[in-house]
């Protein structure tokens, strides 16, 4: 009787260690990516030729950390689409992290893109899309001319021409000879005006694509969010006021959340995140999506 008692108790002992222990590790993880979040200062700079970047910092009405990168698509810069893969199943897309995006394809900038599906996150380690899994892109994808993903009802899609010139199309469905695209899931700006929306709109980790009247700059603004103290992201309406301040004439939203993710090249070889992405609460950790837009310099001749 009193073995039976012993065991017991050390079996209770043991699990209460576990189960603090399985408390305490997540806040470990989570303390030591706040120490390797891009600093909360304004930052400008050249990533390079025709590419340009600055980060601001906001403290009103919430804290947020902004990401502006510029494109000038007239210097030649080369833009790739996320291609689709072919398998024997309904989906579309291999799940990868931006980074992984970056590197296999010699990239020098990549963002991630569409929504997608299907999605859950319940804990650190209980999550799908992993790499590697299927993937359903939403709303229109081309790359390099294929057209893998067909367009939603109302869904605005970005499209580039074989001129390397932009474009944002209301209704998602691209120009003939559009050689890569992306698509949202709601227009911010159109004609140079705001398009207005009857949905609750809060803070929240986001990422945009706005062009010019004339098609030959892009920029990608993407805010950090869920992170309390350090960026509780942007509405909707913040976003359309950054890009009307940027001068866009028109400008989508893409996914954001836990997919938000700004990742650049490095000299090392190892890409270097511009943002604090947050993946199963956890910042700095990136979220493997389904599809992605990026960019490559166009060597020196």
């Amino acid at each position: 009787m009193g073995l039976t008692t012993v065991s017991s108790g050390r079996e209770v002992w043991f699990g209460r260690i576990a189960g603090t222990a399985g408390l305490m590790i997540p806040l470990l993880l989570y303390s030591g990516a706040q120490g390797s979040r891009p600093s909360r200062t304004p930052l400008a700079e050249s990533l390079f030729a025709g590419v340009t970047y600055r980060r601001e910092v906001e403290e009103q009405p919430w804290p947020q950390v902004v990401h502006i990168v510029t494109i000038d698509l007239e210097t030649g810069v080369e833009v790739l689409a996320s291609p689709g893969t072919a398998a024997d199943d309904d989906f579309e897309t291999t799940a990868q992290t931006t980074s992984k995006f970056l590197t296999q394809n010699n990239l020098d900038l990549a963002v991630n893109a569409n929504f997608f599906f299907p999605f859950e996150e319940k804990t650190p380690w209980n999550f799908y899309p992993r790499r590697g899994d299927r993937t359903n892109v939403l709303g229109t994808a081309i790359a390099n001319g294929e057209v893998y993903s067909a367009p939603e009802a109302d869904w605005p899609a970005l499209c580039f021409s074989a001129d390397n010139r932009a474009q944002i199309v209301a209704g998602g469905t691209c120009p003939d000879g559009t050689r890569q695209a992306i698509a949202g899931n709601q227009q911010l700006v159109a004609a140079g005006t705001p398009v207005p929306f009857d949905f609750a709109d809060r803070p929240y980790a986001r990422v945009m694509a706005a062009v010019s009247e004339g098609g030959d700059r892009l920029w990608l603004v993407v805010v950090d969010g869920k992170q309390p103290r350090y960026s509780e992201g942007a509405t909707l309406g913040h976003l359309t006021q950054i890009a009307l301040d940027l001068g866009a004439d028109a400008a989508i939203n893409l996914d954001g959340g836990g997919s938000t993710t700004l990742a650049v090249s490095a000299p090392d070889g190892r890409p270097r995140l511009l943002n604090a992405p947050v993946h199963t609460k956890l910042p700095m950790r990136q979220r493997p999506v389904a599809n992605h837009l990026g960019f490559r310099a166009v060597s020196p001749q």
